[in-house]
């Protein structure tokens, strides 16, 4: 009858530290996924500021300039449910300015537009790489709460569901070929 309990107790401390395990490993990626959501939203923010401040040096022709402006503003001034949207605006704004390869040559061309158009060049490039590592920490942290153990267990706690961020953050291709 004891060693009945013994083993009793032994299997529900095991399955106790299993649970405080996978418990804590779900932490961690929460802890990862709103790291990669803050390192996301700074590089969001760093190609919002930098096209604005390219579009207001007077670099761009005026209707470019305009175009890059409203929609760097509007990208920066976003509500949190609005901000996928406003963001993939800013997208396609840089990719209707930069099309043309004449235009990044224009941009290098004048004084201080080499490391204005490097500075962009950099923000757009990261952007994608920085909501690739944002989807990454989320799947994995949605896999494991997928799980029944950690649904019959509750081992998420009131923490919400994480939800990827989904956007247009194509590079314009003149730009990034250009100052690459």
């Amino acid at each position: 009858m004891t060693a009945t309990l013994i083993w009793i107790l032994v299997a529900l401390v095991a399955v106790g530290l299993y649970l405080s395990w996978t418990a804590g490993r779900l932490d961690r990626l929460h802890v990862r996924m709103d790291a990669a959501r803050a390192a996301l939203d700074a590089q969001l923010l760093r190609r919002a500021s930098v096209a604005q401040e390219l579009a207001t040096s007077g670099v761009l022709d005026p209707a470019a300039s305009i175009v890059l402006y409203e929609a760097a503003h509007a990208a920066r001034q976003a509500e949190e449910e609005h901000r996928e949207v406003a963001e993939s605006e800013l997208s396609q704004a840089l990719r209707a300015v930069f099309e043309d390869p004449r235009q990044v040559e224009a941009v290098r061309e004048a004084p201080g537009g080499e490391e204005a158009a490097r500075e962009l060049a950099e923000a757009v490039r990261r952007v994608p790489m920085a909501r690739r590592f944002h989807n990454d920490a989320v799947g994995a942290a949605r896999r494991l709460r997928e799980h029944r153990k950690v649904r019959w267990f509750r081992l998420a706690g009131h923490a919400p569901f994480p939800l990827a961020v989904e956007m247009d953050d194509e590079p314009p291709a003149a730009l990034v070929e250009r100052v690459a």
